[in-house]
């Protein structure tokens, strides 16, 4: 397909990149920072061949709808760059662990890493060696609106319930994270959960398990990480690295922040930013990742989940208190108490930490795992997590 002139929606780091890569091209680029849909905005869409759409961009959004009632193709800025880079790429997605694996698999293969987390993927056309595979990070908002992206090799890490707000239920959330298979070809790898039932495409499947046998034991803490540390150790081998060298990766990879990050030790107290858990199946791995008496915060905004069932499970951790933020603080304080859960409303991020490690003896955690979204207080989970580091940070020695 040949472009002449392209919409992009959207102008955050990805629809910037996009932009940029178009009109090196010759594109013209119709650049809109709004999904509004009045008369003048529809407008934006004469002679234009396609319409970029940034992830934060719903597929409800006015100009979408409009884009695809005129015939006009709509992609992901994912869709956009696969076109135009040479370099094989090396897809990663799931509800939970992408980052990690993503940046633990950049190390294996001494790669570069775009897509969901720091790069946006068109940053990187004409701006890396050809021969050299790209790891790309993958989420749903960006799956959602690929046509021909078709990665060498596949994974997908894990599915739960996420994004239910964005996709409407988990069967529309879980068929857009399949997407990363379904332009796969014989010549391509799909890496799977061991067990996970039918995906599209025709890449050859090969499992994972946190229980395989690998090369080395994961420096990073927890049961998930060494899941994903699983994942990596096949994707790694499909693409033809030895073990010796994922071995190495595998010992001195030290994690990414904002996920299990110990932050600060504070008189015996550890401090664990894993502002990331955004949905409570990373809550959960988190509970799980420490024996320790933990003091728990959690909260933050509403995505759709029901939080009885994580309860239950907090409920069977060694949770001495929960402390609960944010717009989710009263669904969270039912469901928690209901399961006979200890908590204390905090409100604010601020006050949790001050309240917890008022609480903390030494061997405790103090452990920030909010199971939801940031929306509310913090423009995302980046911000969340600083400024639960400079609070740590800023309490008594």
């Amino acid at each position: 397909m040949t472009l002449r002139r392209a919409l992009v929606l959207g102008l955050a780091r990805s629809g910037r990149a996009a932009k940029a890569a178009l009109e090196a091209r010759g594109v013209e680029v119709v650049p809109a920072d709004r999904a509004l849909g009045n008369d003048e905005d529809v407008d934006l869409l004469a002679r234009v061949d396609v319409l970029v759409k940034s992830p934060g961009v719903p597929g409800a959004a006015p100009l979408v709808v409009a884009a695809r009632e005129r015939g006009i193709q709509v992609w992901s800025e994912i869709e956009l760059a696969s076109r135009l880079l040479e370099n094989p790429i090396v897809g990663i997605t799931g509800t939970n662990g992408k980052t990690t694996t993503t940046e633990l698999l950049g190390a294996m293969l001494s790669a570069p890493t775009a897509g969901n987390v720091g790069t946006a993927l068109s940053e990187l056309v004409g701006a890396v060696d050809p021969d050299l595979p790209v790891i790309c990070e993958l989420s749903s908002f960006q799956l959602e609106d690929v046509d021909t992206f078709r990665p060498w090799i596949a994974v997908l890490l894990n599915l739960e319930p996420d994004h239910l707000d964005r996709h409407g239920s988990f069967e529309a959330y879980r068929a857009a994270k399949l997407r990363i298979f379904e332009n796969q070809t014989t010549d391509d790898v799909a890496i799977v959960p061991r067990g996970f039932g039918a995906i599209p495409g025709q890449g050859r499947r090969v499992e994972f398990s946190v229980e395989d046998d690998l090369p080395a034991e994961p420096l990073i803490p927890g049961a998930h990480n060494r899941e994903n540390a699983a994942a990596a150790t096949v994707a790694a081998r499909a693409a033809g690295v030895d073990d010796e060298k994922i071995a190495q990766s595998l010992r001195t990879f030290p994690g990414v922040p904002h996920r299990l990050e110990l932050v600060a030790e504070r008189r015996g107290v550890r401090y664990v930013n894993d502002s990331k858990a955004t949905n409570t199946a990373a809550a959960r791995r988190a509970l799980s990742a420490y024996d320790a008496p933990l003091h728990l915060i959690l909260g933050g905004s509403l995505k759709g989940e029901s939080f009885d069932a994580f309860a239950r499970d907090v409920a069977q951790a060694d949770v001495v208190t929960a402390y609960l933020i944010g717009e989710a603080a009263e669904p969270l304080a039912g469901d928690l108490g209901q399961a006979g859960v200890s908590y204390r409303i905090a409100t604010t991020l601020g006050r949790a930490v001050a309240e917890a490690a008022a609480a903390a003896q030494p061997s405790e955690i103090v452990l920030l795992s909010p199971a939801c979204a940031s929306y509310d207080q913090f423009t995302d989970f980046e911000h969340r997590g600083e400024d639960f580091r400079r609070l740590v940070q800023n309490l008594s020695q």
